[in-house]
């Protein structure tokens, strides 16, 4: 019996899949909504003075969508991380409006995780963009925060 050749294919490391990835998948999508109290507006949070949602607060709910798109996806022992955000906040939205966002997983590249992110209240669209998180392992995201506080005393 003559053994079949192997063949390997070289692929770049973005090709590569991430097996603590393996699940997540371009077109997943998120969810998340808040009903705008007074806490949640930008006289509240520092943001600002005008009694509308703050856009750190907007922000919040937006990652909150990208959470619940991929977060459940992860092995244990991992989650996701926020690493970079180009949104904007483009129409106000006064307290007592329910706002939704909205996470759609575009690219999965590495340990990144690349999402087009919406966020709209009942009467139409308040923000976008672009969010990006980054997936790690617990433990040793904590021993280097860790080794972060070591460095501070003394």
């Amino acid at each position: 019996m003559i053994p079949e050749p192997s063949h390997r294919i070289a692929m770049s490391p973005i090709q590569r899949i991430n097996p603590v990835l393996d699940r997540v998948r371009p077109r997943l999508r998120g969810t998340s909504d808040l009903v705008v109290e007074p806490e949640h507006t930008a006289p509240f949070v520092g943001s600002g003075r005008i009694a509308v949602l703050a856009t750190p607060v907007m922000i919040n709910v937006i990652e909150a969508a990208a959470l619940a798109a991929v977060e459940h996806l992860l092995p244990a022992g991992h989650q996701s991380l926020g690493i970079h955000l180009d949104v904007s906040h483009t129409a106000a939205t006064p307290v007592g409006l329910r706002v939704t966002a909205s996470a759609e997983v575009v690219r999965v590249e590495g340990r990144t995780i690349t999402f087009r992110v919406e966020a709209r209240d009942e009467f139409e669209p308040i923000g976008g963009g672009t969010h990006q998180r980054v997936v790690v392992s617990v433990a040793r995201f904590d021993e280097r925060v860790q080794r972060k506080l070591g460095r501070g005393t003394g």
